[in-house]
């Protein structure tokens, strides 16, 4: 095939080049040069014409983007699990295929969550900074006294893979009893973990730990509001690699300013990032990363194959390998 007559593929960020040169191999492929993501109007200009568009969740796919694409598109693919960016519904109707990357970076976010839910109950970021500063005088006492782990109670919300994941190092390394939350039990993890299926309100008054690994929609969208922070007990630790949209951000900042509960660790924000001059921004009770979940290179390596793969199947018309439904 001649690079003139093969297929057009955008891509709106620079990604891992192993994926790049598979995609290379049968399409023309541009990549968004810039740092930062293509504005709406970059977005609609460099996607027209193209059968292929190789999406992040800063990059909103609705009807208006698709149209303007054209008729030809084929494919779409987001390079990250959640696909809340993209109208499926608009897609599917297009006759668009729509894939994810999921599945590899599960290991990596789940790491990511253990080691927000260990910095912030450690207090290890407000240790770390008394030492930069010279502000480390001597051993105190009572000096930066954080909460136990071995043998508390971790709860889930969203028994998915990822969560799954967490649970298994907590119950394995802590010997953490395990509560969670999800549509229906799942028999895995009650066979790995000892885990008990209970509804929402069960959970947040009986753990130590909760950490959100649920998708984002319209149920779950602002779940952890001001009354749902009530019923948590005051030395809980929060952990949120999931959306932040999961999450009432001024519940929980009321929550830590007044001591409600003991500390949240988050890798999500809204918006993000968060301005520096953001309230939890300088909270010291509040960790937060800058969405680094799946920020291992095994894992960013191996969802640039499977975006391409994705977009390759789309671009020849077959069925994705990691297709939304």
């Amino acid at each position: 095939m001649s690079p003139q007559s093969r297929p057009r593929v955008f891509v709106t960020r620079q990604i891992p080049e192993k994926g790049l040169e598979c995609l290379r191999q049968v399409a023309k492929v541009e990549v968004w040069p810039g740092d930062m993501p293509p504005n709406r109007d970059e977005l609609l200009r460099h996607a027209e014409g193209c059968q292929g568009l190789l999406t992040l969740l800063s990059d909103r796919v609705d009807g208006e983007l698709l149209d303007q694409v054209g008729p030809q598109l084929r494919v779409v693919c987001n390079y990250a699990v959640g696909f809340n960016n993209i109208d499926v519904a608009a897609a599917q109707q297009r006759g668009v295929a729509v894939g994810n990357t999921p599945d590899v970076l599960t290991d990596a976010t789940a790491d990511l969550a253990v080691t927000l839910l260990l910095a912030a109950a450690r207090r290890l970021p407000e240790a770390i900074d008394q030492v930069r500063h010279g502000d480390w005088k001597t051993w105190e006492p009572l000096g930066l006294i954080g909460v136990d782990l071995t043998g508390k109670t971790l709860g889930i919300i969203g028994m998915g893979r990822i969560g799954l994941a967490v649970a298994c190092r907590m119950h394995a390394g802590w010997s953490m009893d395990v509560l969670y939350t999800a549509r229906s039990p799942k028999p895995e993890a009650n066979q790995q973990v000892g885990g008990r299926h209970v509804d929402l309100d069960t959970l947040l008054a009986n753990s130590d730990f909760i950490s959100v690994h649920c998708p984002l929609s319209d149920e779950t969208r602002g779940m952890l509001d001001a009354p749902q922070f009530a019923q948590m007990r005051s030395h809980v630790v929060l952990v949120n690699t999931a959306r932040g949209e999961v999450i009432d951000q001024p519940a929980l900042l009321k929550a830590l300013t007044e001591k409600k509960i003991f500390a949240a660790g988050l890798d999500v924000t809204t918006p993000e990032p968060l301005p520096p001059e953001h309230p939890l921004v300088g909270l010291p009770q509040c960790v937060i990363a800058p969405h680094i979940g799946s920020a291992s290179r095994d894992s960013r390596e191996q969802m640039a194959m499977i975006a391409a793969n994705n977009i390759i199947a789309g671009l020849n018309g077959r069925p994705l390998p990691h297709a939304v439904s």
